[in-house]
């Protein structure tokens, strides 16, 4: 088998895998060797944007535009024009 160093592990990354592992009874090497061959085993097709996947699911009901991911910056609150009970939108 190959193996694998890894340098330069912050304190507290170090720390919560040997808590991870602890948990699952396994040592801190086995539990970061299955996490690596889960993250490998990973394909990048399941990787996909939000934008995509909501596209996929109205296909089937005919929507035929596309649907861009906004990667412009984080998420707001929703302001609106006029509140029917006078309250201000956060």
């Amino acid at each position: 088998m190959a193996q694998l160093i890894v340098r330069n592990v912050p304190q507290d990354v170090k720390d919560r895998l040997k808590a991870i592992a602890e948990r699952h009874g396994i040592s801190m090497e086995a539990e970061v060797r299955a996490i690596l061959e889960r993250a490998s085993q990973a394909s990048e097709s399941e990787a996909v944007g939000l934008g995509t996947t909501i596209s996929a699911r109205f296909a089937q009901i005919g929507l035929e535009e596309p649907i861009g991911e906004m990667r412009h910056g984080p998420a707001r609150f929703a302001t609106f024009a006029d509140d029917s009970k006078g309250n201000e939108s956060p």
